[in-house]
């Protein structure tokens, strides 16, 4: 039986592989392993390892990261912590292949490790860009230290080609967050509002906003115009999906906290679950902020994207997305947008660049036939020089 490890750090990144988690787990030829680490540990964004107990899965390890501070310092401490504590749960279980998806600080402390004591790795969702972000360079980072890749785009395959990394080696699957929509039966608006103890309205919005983090010192003033804007919208509804454990990410929470307060039209939650947001974002008029999902996932459920500023710039995205500066009037022009009936109208034509689902199985039957000895000496792949360009 193969061990294989995956390392979730985060409520969004379980959502994303839970459903391979289970295919591996289904494997006659696979153990699964798992490592919970980052704020699935932290109370203050709600010790969501439960979730991935609750879904059905043993933790085997759980590494302790996350330091309470958001700043540069913090962070760069909390990697350190993180790479230490990975270093003895992979002596631990001894697994034969580390299975990681991303661009987070908390994964990029688990590749670090495992590289070094000679584990091969396993990347899913690399080749994507996020300009506005350090977690872009974690991203290509990471990729260098891998050794098989699942991309969820053709684009992406060509980028982690660029990048040096041998063509047979690196698999199109598509995007992992699609398989949730094929598997997982969405809650009615009754269950949902009960489940929130909140009533949605006429109008709806679902908000998701995270720090720039290659934009240090601006997350307030970004949060601030993004909440002046919401502040004039007296008839609709909004939900709040608090950030996760980056730079800045306190500043935010606490503004969209002050904002919320009071108002009988607003609430947030650090945590949603993948269920409850999905079906919230089913149910919604559009999802509005600079979550990835709002890229990704979102053009499959038929709504809009408002995505604001660069922090998802470069991503390939659907005709569904709309694009605004962080600025209180962009903001508002394109939440209007959304609601113009031409716009509407395309929404049901919307094909997902990123999929129709099934990436989970086709990364299990991948990994079932490839002979994991081999994988952690690799060579450079070197593109030709042909006609002025590199093919």
């Amino acid at each position: 039986m193969r061990k294989i490890c995956v390392i979730t750090g985060s409520r969004a990144e379980f959502g994303l592989l839970r459903w391979l988690m289970e295919a591996i787990e289904r494997s006659p030829a696979m153990a699964l392993q798992v490592v919970a680490t980052g704020s699935h540990l932290s109370p203050e964004f709600g010790l969501t390892y439960r979730e991935i107990e609750a879904a059905g899965f043993t933790i085997d390890r759980k590494v302790e990261m996350l330091l309470s501070s958001d700043s540069s310092t913090g962070v760069t401490k909390s990697i350190g912590l993180g790479v230490i504590g990975f270093a003895d749960a992979l002596r631990e279980l001894d697994p034969d292949l580390v299975v990681l998806l991303g661009d987070r600080y908390e994964i990029l402390a688990a590749a670090t490790a495992a590289m070094i004591a000679h584990k091969p790795i396993a990347h899913l969702h690399g080749g994507e860009k996020t300009e506005g972000a350090f977690d872009d360079a974690i991203r290509h980072t990471i990729t260098k230290m891998a050794h098989l890749h699942f991309v969820a785009a053709e684009e992406y395959r060509r980028r982690v080609i660029q990048l040096g990394e041998d063509p047979a080696r690196v698999h199109l699957v598509g995007a992992l967050g699609l398989d949730s929509l094929k598997r997982l039966e969405l809650m009615s608006r009754p269950e949902l509002e009960d489940s929130l103890d909140f009533r949605l309205g006429e109008r709806n919005l679902l908000v998701t906003f995270h720090p720039e983090t290659l934009l240090p010192g601006m997350a307030e003033q970004h949060t601030g115009e993004l909440l002046d804007a919401l502040g004039v919208l007296n008839d609709v509804s909004m939900v709040f999906t608090l950030p996760n454990a980056d730079t800045e990410g306190r500043k935010i929470t606490s503004m969209i906290e002050a904002f919320v307060a009071g108002r009988s039209n607003a609430r947030s939650f650090v945590s949603l679950g993948q269920l409850r947001y999905l079906s919230l974002v089913s149910l919604v008029d559009a999802v509005v902020g600079n979550s990835s999902s709002g890229i990704i996932e979102v053009p499959s459920l038929g709504k809009p994207t408002v995505n604001i500023g660069e922090r998802q710039k470069g991503r390939i995205r659907a005709p569904s997305v709309i694009d605004c500066e962080p600025r209180r009037d962009d903001i508002l022009q394109a939440i209007a947008a959304t609601y113009e009936p031409g716009f509407r109208a395309r929404l049901t034509s919307v094909i997902n660049p990123y999929g129709s689902g099934g990436a989970s199985d086709a990364i299990v039957q991948v990994i079932e036939r490839c002979d994991l000895s081999t994988l952690i000496r690799k060579q450079f792949y070197d593109l030709n020089w042909t006609g002025g360009r590199f093919e």
